[in-house]
């Protein structure tokens, strides 16, 4: 039984969707390796432009699976390279919509920060409650939560291991927007629809440019903006894009 179900892309997006509803689409080992594979084929296939992760309506992710970890020591778990799946989701080029309704806790937040926009339903809930087991967030938890919210609100979700809102949650910039529940999916394919319709390699560059912000100083990132920015001179998009506004037409991009 698969795990990780792949819908064919239409209009440039395929949605893909994680399948342990049994135990709240919980992140095992399996799940994980069926998600690199999936994600890295789809972005290697030309037919998309974006990607949509969802879970279900109770669950985006409820977490890992504590049952596979509970009897790992420290060493089992060097030797077993964890999250050898999960820092390979970092390589995708390609645009990642994380649609989110009900629990996204622990792993499943590591989960949705990897993707590059989170839409929520209004029933989402979102928190990092590893505190609660005696452990803490080890997928990048602290470190892109951080980044999201803030270092108060972060340190408030860790250290106390409660909860926020799919509201609170777009207040403080870790989700884009919030929607209807029935809307949720119509919605983030809606968003990723548009951002495949636009240039593919100015995408996949300014995707690059942004994620660089979070590791790097402000001046190495305006000169890796820059140098981004030049390159896409070299494109057949750009020689239209430029063009068709010039004509006052709608331009057709073809992806180089």
């Amino acid at each position: 039984m698969t795990l990780v179900e792949v819908g064919a892309p239409e209009a440039g997006v395929a949605v893909v969707r994680l399948r342990r509803p049994e135990a709240l689409n919980a992140l095992n080992a399996r799940l994980m390796a069926e998600l690199r594979e999936a994600l890295f084929a789809l972005d290697a296939d030309d037919r998309v432009g974006a990607i949509v992760l969802t879970g279900d309506e109770r669950a985006f992710a409820a977490g890992a699976d504590i049952k596979e970890m509970a009897g790992l020591s420290a060493v089992d778990m060097e030797y077993a390279d964890h999250f050898v799946d999960w820092d390979a989701l970092r390589e995708v080029r390609k645009p990642i919509v994380a649609a989110v309704s009900g629990y996204c806790l622990g792993g499943g937040l590591e989960l949705a920060m990897t993707c590059d926009i989170i839409v929520a339903s209004e029933t989402a809930r979102f928190g990092q409650p590893e505190i609660l087991l005696g452990v803490m967030p080890g997928a990048g938890g602290t470190q892109r939560l951080t980044r999201a919210v803030g270092k108060s609100a972060a340190m408030e979700m860790v250290l106390t291991g409660e909860p926020i809102s799919a509201e609170r949650a777009r207040e403080l910039g870790l989700v884009s927007r919030v929607v209807a529940k029935e809307a949720l999916l119509p919605e983030a394919v809606r968003l990723a629809r548009t951002i495949a319709s636009r240039p593919r390699l100015a995408v996949r560059l300014a995707k690059d440019a942004i994620n660089r912000a979070f590791e790097t100083t402000l001046s190495e990132g305006l000169a890796y903006e820059r140098r981004n920015f030049y390159f896409l001179f070299a494109s057949e998009d750009q020689k239209e894009g430029m063009a068709a506004f010039v004509e006052k037409r709608p331009p057709k991009f073809t992806g180089r």
